[in-house]
């Protein structure tokens, strides 16, 4: 199969679980023998533009039509079976759709967030949950409230792109993957077409080495924002703390706003390590020698990478009990769920994984089978292969649209023979 993957990638200044998706399945497509090719813009060129050029580029966040031109060209010279879309924000644009459409060629897109019901994609405002936009045809609310770096004239372009180009989004992509039933579920109840929206969790690589013992911290790793928990982590953490700890420290992995914060709590705690950023490799050591992995996010995750690395390991979780996490994590069978936002529900659950050693490895090896029967490499590209093929299959007349799409694999087998003849044209 030929596919071109379409992404706007997120600036390197700070770590992308999005980039990193996106990487890691044109690796695996191409292991696989497929030819992948990808269209791409960089959000760090943005610096290097001159000043007029930098004005332009929140006009361009709706429509670019020198994209639309440039794609459009590209496909039909190369004339790919299947562009996947990923990001589009901010220099790429639904225009990518329309050009899709100028070539003949099917588009699939990831949600890897919110967008197509909330101008930043976040369904979060002042530090709590915001679905003031869902369901409105004009977005207005965002930009009452500038919900977007906290600028109504940032949030601008934002919901001008999402009230103009809707329904290019809904007609023009004959398959949405959702990361999560969470996320597919919710995009439904908005009033997304049902029958384009299908779950397709991430997929993790396999460490290749699984926890052998106890572990020997209890670790966060990610952004260090609000929205991550990590406020109401530190909170739970000096609960635990002031009780007389669970005897194993806390470490705290990344970077973000919180920063400072967070590096003034740990200064000169010996039940703290605030370690900075970690590399790949030092993030795979790192959730390797866990007693947990703890993600007490106060936002509502379409997925959650860092509980299926875990699981990948062998280590159990202790996660926010709403969004993605309570599909990824099975209370008390591969991991424990506390109440969202609630330090105390937080500090008990930390406090029960880090007691029940025998437990918490009965915990971190059902974690482990989890991970094998639906977030390995080998579940993720067979289900990203279907729907590629389910795609082709409604473009080429050979599917049927209104196939229920909550289930991949029901409307993918149907439509694989088609799919495998279009992809010949």
């Amino acid at each position: 199969m030929h596919v071109l993957v379409v992404h706007n990638r997120y600036s390197s200044a700070q770590p992308s679980g999005e980039n990193r998706v996106v990487d890691e399945e044109v690796g695996l497509l191409r292991a696989a023998g497929h030819r992948v090719d990808v269209f791409e813009r960089r959000s760090d060129d943005i610096a290097a533009r001159s000043l007029p050029g930098k004005v332009a580029v929140p006009l361009l966040v709706p429509w670019n039509p020198s994209v639309r031109s440039d794609l459009a060209d590209r496909l039909r010279t190369s004339r790919p079976d299947v562009v996947h879309v990923h990001n589009v924000f901010p220099l790429l644009s639904p225009s990518v759709l329309a050009a899709c459409a100028d070539a003949g060629v099917p588009a699939v897109a990831t949600l890897h967030n919110y967008s197509q019901i909330c101008p930043p994609g976040t369904l979060r405002r002042d530090g709590r949950l915001c679905t003031e936009c869902v369901g409105s045809a004009v977005p207005l609310p965002a930009v009452r409230h500038g919900c977007y770096r906290n600028s109504r004239l940032a949030t601008v372009p934002l919901a001008v792109s999402l009230l103009v180009n809707r329904r290019r989004w809904w007609s023009g992509v004959e398959r949405f993957f959702c990361i999560s039933t969470a996320q597919r579920d919710l995009l439904v109840a908005s009033g997304m077409p049902p029958e384009r929206l299908a779950v397709k969790h991430n997929f993790v690589p396999d460490p290749g080495a699984c926890r052998s013992d106890a572990g020997e911290h209890l670790l966060f790793l990610g952004r260090l924002a609000e929205a991550k928990g990590v406020r109401l982590l530190m909170t739970a953490w000096d609960e635990i703390a002031a009780g007389g700890g669970v005897g194993v420290p806390l470490v705290l992995a990344g970077a973000g706003p919180l920063e400072q914060e967070v590096t003034a709590w740990a200064a000169g705690r010996d039940d703290v390590r605030y370690v900075g950023l970690y590399d790949p490799a030092q993030c795979r050591e790192a959730v390797g020698r866990a007693v947990a992995v703890v993600a007490p996010s106060m936002a509502l995750e379409t997925f959650g990478l860092v509980v299926a690395e875990a699981m990948a390991a062998g280590v159990p979780a202790v996660a926010a009990g709403h969004g993605a996490f309570v599909e990824l994590v099975e209370e008390g069978v591969t991991g424990l769920l506390h109440r969202p936002g609630d330090p105390v529900s937080l500090a008990s659950r930390i406090r029960r994984i880090a007691a029940e050693p025998a437990r918490n490895r009965e915990m971190g090896r059902a974690a482990r089978r989890r991970y094998e029967q639906g977030f390995s490499p080998a579940v993720g590209l067979e289900r990203l292969v279907e729907g590629y093929r389910t795609a082709i299959a409604v473009r080429s007349g050979g599917g049927d649209s209104a196939t229920p799409a909550g289930n991949t694999h029901a409307g993918s087998r149907r439509g694989s023979r088609a799919g495998r003849d279009g992809g010949r044209r």
